[in-house]
């Protein structure tokens, strides 16, 4: 579930319960950040049931979904990622979640794989025949070098650890064919937080653990091999010349007070969408 989501329902619940549910969700990502590598595997898949077990009135049980606005959602995915997609291509999206963009992506292209830590699918589910699902532990996945020529994630990268940022870039420049596109879409930090967080203040300190910004995000995707960094607007990849004057107004509103910073970047900057490119020859 999106930030936004969550943050939207906090007007449907009590003071009482909304503070609880951030102790609660506080504790938990302390418990997180000060993990060990060898250990956030399983805590991966423990903290989340955890959180919704003390907090049973937490959106992502609660919330009802219709069948149209998970279209709206479907379709607003889409809008990024369908322009870099050809009929022949291999897409790869991480973290899918009920897997529904990656259903609607087998009609568009050849190959859809799904990696996520756990599998979402309904039992109900008809899956595509060009829709593979792999499970992994966050780190170690078993699929060949240059695979893909698209990967995408959707509010995802606030959830990795600080020190799983650099691994997942890595991985997923190793399974991108070189000149092939990492599109993604992630909370930016000037109208942040934008989890549970926000109702207590400004600091992160819930299952959101990093919020970005364009100019921090191209500067991490070019350590990590990408050789093009885009912003993408409204479904649209600008160019290498508006993308610097984005980053360079994103620096101007950096310098405004908090108050004022978070009211500009809440129209301007609501979330970092990128399209990065795979530099050079993937890796071995």
């Amino acid at each position: 579930m999106s930030g936004n989501a969550e943050i939207m329902s906090t007007k449907q619940r009590s003071p009482e319960r909304l503070r609880h549910h951030f102790e609660v969700e506080r504790e938990l990502a302390k418990r997180l950040r000060a993990s060990t590598r060898e250990e956030r595997p399983t805590l991966f898949k423990t903290l989340y049931d955890e959180l919704f077990e003390r907090v049973p009135d937490h959106p992502r049980l609660t919330r009802l979904v219709s069948p149209e606005e998970s279209l709206r959602k479907v379709n607003g995915q889409l809008r990024l990622v369908q322009p870099f997609l050809k009929k022949d291509d291999t897409f790869l999206e991480f973290a899918p979640g009920d897997c529904r963009l990656g259903f609607a992506a087998c009609k568009l292209t050849q190959r859809v794989i799904g990696i996520d830590i756990s599998d979402q699918r309904s039992s109900a589910d008809v899956v595509p025949p060009n829709y593979e699902h792999c499970v992994y532990d966050g780190y170690h996945l078993g699929l060949p070098s240059g695979i893909a020529d698209v990967a995408f994630s959707y509010q995802f990268l606030e959830h990795l650890h600080p020190d799983d940022v650099g691994p997942h870039m890595d991985l997923v420049h190793r399974l991108l064919k070189p000149g092939g596109w990492y599109v993604f879409d992630t909370p930016h930090r000037m109208s942040g937080p934008h989890d549970i967080s926000a109702a207590f203040g400004t600091e992160l300190v819930c299952f959101h653990f990093q919020e970005w910004t364009y100019a921090a995000m191209r500067s991490t995707l070019m350590a990590h091999g990408f050789d093009a960094v885009r912003a993408v607007r409204r479904g649209r990849m600008l160019g290498a010349v508006t993308t610097s004057l984005m980053i360079g107004l994103e620096q101007c509103v950096g310098l405004l007070p908090l108050t004022l910073r978070r009211k500009v970047a809440s129209r301007l900057f609501a979330s970092v969408s990128v399209a990065a490119r795979a530099g050079g020859a993937a890796d071995g």
